[in-house]
C-alpha cells in the first residue's frame, strides 16, 4: 500500500513547483504571483524507488473562515488529516517568515511525520535561509531546488528516515495512464472490424469534465456529485484556477470529474494567470470523454456559452448541457419551453443534444444529469454496419441524389464507418472537392436521425478511390 504525503507551506514557496516535479508533468500551475493554487490536488508521485500519492495545497494563509483565503486553509487542513507524511516547505532564499512559525506548530499538532524542505537552497544566501530553518524545531531541514532538481536524493533519504523502510516500500498500486491520444482528420477511434455492432462496456472508467463561464456553479456542481465539499466554491467569480480532477464512485462504475476554471471571452483575458488556467481546462477537454456545459439557467446561452461548446464539437467530445441554479427560476415551465427551442436553434450541429435542468445547491436533477451523461456516452461509442450503412445509402441516392457539378454529375459509391468517439464515417465519391457542404450536411442529418445518434459530433471524411488509368498516355 503507497502512502500519502501533503505538501505544507506558506504561499509561494514553491509547493506546486515541487508537486510537478514528484509528479514528472507540469500538472500544477505555477507562477510569481503568491496564492496561485487554491484546490487540493492529489496525484501519483515518484521518488526514485518510492511511490506514493502526493497532494499539493493552497499556501497557509491565517484568515477569517468565512474569507476566500480561510476556505483555502480549510482545504489544506483536510490535506494534513489525510496525509501520512508531510512536507513542511520554506523558502531558504528569504529566510523564515512569522508565518512559518506559526504554521509549523499547526503541523507539529498534527502528530504527523514531518520532512523539513528548504526550497530554494540553488539561491545565493539561502544557506542562511536554511539554517535559519532549524529554529522550527521540525528537524534537520533539506536543502533542495524543486524548479532544477537539486537535492532530490537527501529528500528521498529523508521520508525513509521519517516512515520507515517498510512503510516507505510498500506494495506499488499500478496507476492508470494519463495520455492523451493524437487526433486524426476523423479524430476517434479506429474501428478493427467495420461489419461488427459490439455490446455498450458499462464498467470501463469515465472521464468527465465540467466547464462553463466563471460563476456558472461548475464546482460547486461536482461537490453535489461526490457528496462532499471537495472543490473550492463561493460567491466569489474565478475561485478556480487549475484544472482538479476527482475520483467518483457512480453506481459501481469508476468516473474521473474534471473541474476547470471558468472561461472568459478571450478579448477579456489579459492575465498571464487567467491565461494558463484558460490552457488547463482545454487540456481537461481534450482528455475528457463526455463534457457537461455547465449554464447559468438566470443568463443562459450567452456568446461564450455557445463558443465553448463549439469548442467542444470541434474536438469530438460528447457534450451535455446542465442548466444550473434552476432553484433560482420562478416561471419554470415558460423558461424550459423557451431553453429548449433555443437549444435546438442555437446548437444545430448537435441536433439531440442532451440538456437537464439541475439545481447544484439543493441536489435537485442530479440524476437525470448522470442518465443523460451515461446516454451521450453510449451514442458517442455507436457502431453501425457497413451493410446496414449502404442500404441506408440506397434509399438517400434513390430520394436526393448528389447534384451536377459543371454539368457532371458526381456519384457516390459506398459508405463505411471508420471511427468512434465520436462516430466517423467514410464516404467514397466521384470528386471529394466538388461536393458541396450542404449536401454533407444532408447525409449527416439523415445519418443522424436514420441510425439514432442525437446529440454527439459526427464526422463526415470524402474519399475517392485511385484512378488505375491515371498518368497514362492515350494510345493511338
Amino acid at each position: 500500500m503507497t502512502f500519502k504525503v501533503a505538501i505544507i507551506g506558506r504561499p509561494n514557496v514553491g509547493k506546486s513547483t515541487l508537486f510537478n516535479r514528484l509528479v514528472g508533468k507540469k500538472l500544477a500551475l505555477v507562477d510569481d504571483t503568491p496564492g496561485v493554487t487554491r484546490d487540493r490536488r492529489v496525484h501519483a508521485a515518484k521518488l526514485y524507488d518510492l511511490h506514493f500519492d502526493v497532494i499539493d495545497t493552497a499556501g497557509f494563509e491565517d484568515a477569517a473562515a468565512s474569507t476566500l483565503p480561510g476556505r483555502m486553509r480549510q482545504q489544506t487542513e483536510i490535506a494534513i488529516r489525510e496525509a501520512d507524511l508531510i512536507f513542511f516547505t520554506v523558502d531558504a532564499k528569504s529566510g523564515l517568515m512569522p508565518d512559518d512559525r506559526t504554521f509549523a506548530d499547526v503541523v507539529r499538532k498534527s502528530g504527523k511525520p514531518v520532512v523539513l524542505v528548504a526550497n530554494k537552497a540553488e539561491a545565493r544566501g539561502a544557506q542562511g535561509g536554511m539554517l535559519e530553518a532549524w529554529e522550527l524545531g521540525l528537524g534537520e531541514p533539506i536543502p533542495v531546488s524543486a524548479e532544477h532538481g537539486q537535492g532530490m536524493p537527501d529528500l528521498r533519504d529523508a521520508v525513509i528516515a521519517a516512515l520507515g523502510e517498510e512503510r516507505a516500500f510498500g506494495e506499488e498500486e499500478e496507476q492508470p495512464g494519463d495520455e492523451i491520444a493524437v487526433s486524426e482528420v476523423l479524430i476517434g477511434e479506429d474501428i478493427a472490424d467495420p461489419d461488427a455492432e459490439p455490446a455498450y462496456d458499462d464498467t470501463k472508467p469515465l472521464r468527465i469534465a465540467v466547464v462553463g463561464r466563471p460563476n456558472a456553479g461548475k464546482s460547486t456542481l461536482i461537490n453535489a456529485l461526490i457528496g462532499e465539499e471537495r472543490l473550492l466554491t463561493g460567491p466569489e467569480a474565478g475561485i478556480t484556477r487549475d484544472s482538479i480532477s476527482v475520483d467518483w464512485d457512480w453506481r459501481g462504475r469508476r468516473i474521473k470529474l474534471f473541474d476547470t476554471a471558468g472561461m472568459r471571452r478571450k478579448s477579456k483575458v489579459q492575465e498571464k494567470l487567467e491565461k494558463l488556467s484558460v490552457q488547463d481546462g482545454l487540456r481537461a477537454i481534450r482528455f475528457a470523454e463526455i463534457v457537461i456545459i455547465v449554464l447559468d439557467a438566470t443568463i443562459p446561452f450567452e456568446k461564450q456559452d455557445l463558443q465553448i461548446a463549439d469548442l467542444i464539437i470541434r474536438e469530438g467530445r460528447a457534450p451535455v448541457i446542465a442548466f444550473n441554479k434552476w432553484d433560482l427560476i420562478d416561471n419554470q415551465q415558460e423558461l424550459l419551453a423557451e431553453l429548449r427551442e433555443k437549444t435546438e436553434r442555437l446548437l444545430p450541429q448537435v441536433r439531440g443534444i442532451q440538456a437537464v435542468t439541475v439545481s447544484a445547491e439543493t441536489g435537485r436533477g442530479l440524476d437525470r444529469l448522470m442518465d443523460a451523461v451515461i446516454k451521450t456516452h453510449k451514442v458517442w461509442n455507436s457502431r453501425v454496419s457497413t451493410g446496414k450503412l449502404n442500404r441506408w445509402l440506397e434509399g438517400i441516392l434513390a430520394h436526393h441524389p448528389p447534384p451536377a457539378v459543371a454539368g457532371r454529375r458526381l456519384k457516390i459509391k459506398y459508405v463505411t464507418q471508420a471511427k468512434t468517439r465520436p462516430p466517423g464515417f467514410v464516404v467514397s465519391c466521384s470528386r471529394p472537392d466538388a461536393m458541396p457542404q450542404s449536401y454533407v450536411r444532408y447525409l449527416s442529418n439523415s445519418l443522424r436521425e436514420a441510425f439514432d445518434i442525437p446529440g454527439v459530433p459526427i464526422r463526415m471524411a470524402l474519399r475517392t478511390s485511385e484512378n488505375p488509368f491515371a498518368g497514362r498516355a492515350k494510345k493511338r
